[in-house]
């Protein structure tokens, strides 16, 4: 693809209209995808909702904004989705361990997470935006280039596009309400296969999780949908038959057989650490395979960080001016030394020398992985960034270092999760400005601006995103059915294994074999792992959004620059919509208003047939917004 025209002279960018409509925005899919994540262990990118969303908005305002504007305000906006990423994957292992963090602790982390991202990038831009230009496409920016070029001038399709994500907002709060506060409905419909013992074939009614399955396509979704069947359909009945068969309990079990167990019982104690097993082994093997694009991106900063600053005592034109490199090591140094020297930035009741070793691990890990986050991204896009297999390694690294100290009680592992929680927002923050920064590049943005955008984003999104996993955790319980947190639960799991020594390592190993077999087939060995790990009552809603996907591809013409797909906006509507209804039934269920679960109204199989029903006209919506004109034209 060429270089896109970029927008000649000074125009408005950096206004108080675009600063206050991606600040609201990103609290938006802050909040939602901090509640998609702890759902299923994943977030689906902000920016093109964002930017189409915005252009609605200054359009509703009757003040049209410019491109560069519009490309402003998305920037703010998709910041929150770093900092949910992040948060969701440690966090919640403080509740499971019973040490609940403290509101200002979370913001803390959080931001000084985004602080080190963003810093760390600044210096890389030039090289990996501008110079690897051909190398490095950066698909998420891209395609944001280009629906913010046709969007901005065509204001009345932008209307029209945005449409879309409001009624699958509409569409997917109005039946997580439905479900989680006037339970009229049932949330999951299950049927039992006889010739399997323990064996059921289950689906939840989740709108969003329908949308992500349109999101991640067929395949994607496919991949995930086989990992829980394996687990669901073969590796649940086959534990189940061993412990009738042997009529005696079945490890770590003790107090009851295996076959008075029931499905959910055997997942619980045994399953769930076949799939903790095998989302590390997926995420530490990705990261390895990654090693030489990590030498070679290493590599290829130190010999273009020269390159980086004002040469020759000229300012350097608006549309390649970053922020200055005081900012750089300023914010990389202030991060290390906030967390090494302020008590209370890390969990658990760290001392002194024990903070400075965390602090160390902040910055190298921190630095470390940005640089690899930033350059994958731009080939892989951020939704395929391995920031669980990056915050795997980093804690890894540390309780290794904190395990051969003697270093190894309740607060230890606390400590160690924190610096978890920093460097993977780092790295998500990463993914996400290098996407933002290709975008601006496109259309001609001030670097500058956007780098601050994102800092004022982040800025404001980490209170969101705090206040969402502590009002989730408060609701309801981390690790259960209703907010499984995988990805948290599995952080908890290897920090434990290293510092104690508690795991069932036969089961993890299980888990590992079946990782490494999936990848040795040519499939993503996360998601497969991811499948393997969390219910197949989860997983499903994916495929059916897939097949939706794959059902709208089949009978339309391909994606042509300029054009959009309405069926991605309906799906992020979705997202987006069940997601803050989430948090709304959270906040009622904390504050003793509405009931934590209950019995749904329509019960029996009248209920789970109205369910399937609700499933169904979810995905008729999707299809008819996927075909609604072939592909919505923007421009």
């Amino acid at each position: 693809m060429s270089v896109m025209q970029r927008v000649p002279g000074e125009v408005a960018e950096f206004t108080l209209k675009a600063i206050a409509v991606g600040i609201a925005l990103g609290i938006v899919f802050g909040a939602a995808n901090a509640y998609l994540g702890l759902r299923v262990g994943m977030t689906v990118s902000a920016s093109i909702p964002a930017a189409v969303m915005t252009v609605a908005v200054f359009s509703l305002m009757r003040t049209p904004g410019t491109i560069l504007e519009a490309n402003l305000s998305q920037t703010i906006a998709s910041a929150s989705t770093s900092l949910a990423t992040g948060t969701i994957f440690t966090i919640p292992a403080l509740f499971l361990w019973g040490a609940v963090p403290p509101y200002l602790q979370v913001v803390a982390l959080a931001l000084l997470g985004a602080v080190l991202g963003i810093a760390a990038m600044v210096p890389l831009r030039r090289l990996l935006i501008v110079q690897a230009h051909h190398e490095l496409p950066y698909p998420e920016g891209t395609a944001c280039a280009e629906v913010l070029r046709a969007t901005v001038s065509e204001s009345g399709s932008a209307r029209s596009a945005s449409a879309w994500i409001f009624r699958g907002m509409a569409v997917g709060a109005a039946v997580k309400l439905a479900i989680s506060l006037v339970y009229l409905l049932p949330g999951e419909v299950s049927a039992a296969i006889p010739v399997l013992p323990k064996a059921e074939v289950a689906l939840e009614i989740a709108p969003a999780l329908i949308g992500v399955g349109y999101i991640l396509g067929y395949r994607q979704s496919a991949v995930c949908v086989a990992g829980a069947i394996i687990s669901a359909l073969a590796i649940t009945p086959l534990i189940a038959w061993m412990g009738g068969a042997m009529s005696t309990p079945l490890y770590p079990e003790t107090t009851r057989l295996v076959a008075d167990m029931s499905a959910g019982d055997i997942w619980s104690k045994y399953v769930r650490y076949i799939g903790a097993g095998a989302v590390a082994t997926a995420g530490i093997l990705t990261v390895l395979r990654g090693l030489p694009t990590m030498a070679g991106a290493f590599v290829s900063v130190a010999r273009g960080m020269k390159g980086s600053g004002v040469q020759g005592g000229t300012a350097p034109e608006r549309t390649d001016r970053d922020l200055p490199g005081g900012f750089v090591l300023g914010g990389v140094a202030l991060v290390v030394l906030t967390a090494a020297f302020v008590p209370g930035v890390f969990a658990g009741n760290m001392d002194p020398m024990q903070r400075a070793v965390l602090a160390a691990g902040v910055g190298v890990f921190g630095v470390l992985f940005v640089t690899v986050a930033a350059r994958i991204v731009g080939i892989v896009g951020v939704s395929s960034q391995p920031t669980s297999g990056i915050a795997l390694v980093t804690l890894l690294g540390t309780a290794s270092v904190f395990a051969a100290a003697g270093w190894v009680g309740p607060d230890a592992r606390a400590g160690v999760l924190t610096v978890g929680t920093i460097v993977a927002v780092a790295a998500s923050k990463a993914g996400d400005i290098s996407q933002d920064l290709k975008t601006g590049w496109l259309v001609g943005a001030t670097p500058a601006r956007q780098q601050l955008g994102q800092l004022i984003g982040a800025a404001f999104a980490c209170w969101a995103v705090a206040a969402t996993v502590l009002l989730l955790g408060e609701a309801y319980e981390f690790g259960s059915r209703e907010i499984p947190a995988p990805q948290a639960t599995l952080m908890k799991t290897i920090i434990e294994g290293v510092l104690s020594g508690a795991l069932p390592w036969d089961l993890v190993l299980t888990g590992a074999g079946l990782a490494i077999g999936a990848m040795l087939c040519g499939v993503s060995g996360l998601a497969f792992a991811i499948g393997v790990y969390l219910p197949l009552a989860t997983m499903a809603p994916l495929y059916v959004g897939g097949c939706v996907r794959a059902l709208v591809e089949r009978d339309r013409r391909p994606l042509s620059e300029g054009e959009s797909d309405p069926g991605i906006l309906a799906a992020s509507g979705l997202v987006a919509g069940e997601g803050l209804a989430g948090v709304a039934v959270a906040g009622l269920v904390a504050a003793g208003l509405a009931p934590k679960s209950m019995d749904p109204r329509l019960g029996g199989l009248a209920g789970e047939v109205v369910a399937l029903f609700v499933a169904g006209a979810v995905c008729a919506f999707l299809l008819r917004g996927g075909r609604s004109g072939g592909r919505t034209t923007l421009g």
